[in-house]
């Protein structure tokens, strides 16, 4: 049974970055650095308001309701990535052995991970321009980047290319761990 007669998420737009909608996909750019995704249901608009974009949708159901919201915070985090970028902290922890990480291109090699002979392999599927990864006093691995789901997946895939497997992880807790989460400032 619908409970409302409309949603209307309301989201501002900072001074300096240009929101545009084309059809269904929705632009947002600063300073040549530009996101673009396209927002496609048949009763859920986005559409530009008196004060900034606006996610729209007439009597909602439950299912409605929420995509509304998850196209809000899908827009605030594109225009947050443009505006101030996202910027995930990693940190490479070890206790007897000690691991050596290099960035080559579009991959991360990590070496003597737990005295393993074999160095392991985390894939960077995007490009320096979209996502940049870079290691600092050995042990400290900063992503940043525009896209807040590009960034995120990057550090996901270097965490989780250092798990070890049958061994104790209480004990064990040699690896690469997200220490932190956040807009750069």
């Amino acid at each position: 049974m619908v409970k409302l007669d409309q949603i209307i998420h309301n989201i501002t737009i900072p001074d300096g970055v240009d929101a545009s909608i084309d059809g269904t996909v929705f632009t947002v750019s600063k300073e040549g650095n530009s996101l673009s995704r396209d927002f496609r249901h048949n009763r859920i608009t986005v559409r530009e308001g008196s004060d900034g974009i606006e996610v729209h949708c007439d009597l909602p159901r439950r299912k409605e309701k929420a995509l509304c919201g998850t196209w809000a915070a899908h827009i605030r985090n594109m225009i947050n990535g443009v505006d101030v970028g996202f910027v995930y902290r990693l940190k490479a922890v070890y206790s007897h052995f000690p691991m050596t990480i290099k960035v080559e291109g579009n991959k991360m090699t990590i070496t003597n991970l737990f005295g393993e002979k074999v160095p392991r392999v985390a894939s960077l599927p995007w490009s320096p321009s979209e996502v940049k990864v870079e290691v600092q006093n050995k042990v400290d691995v900063i992503v940043s980047g525009a896209d807040i789901e590009k960034v995120g997946q990057t550090a996901a895939n270097i965490e989780r290319s250092c798990r070890i497997r049958k061994r104790d992880r209480r004990v064990f807790q040699d690896g690469i761990y997200i220490t932190s989460k956040a807009g750069t400032e």
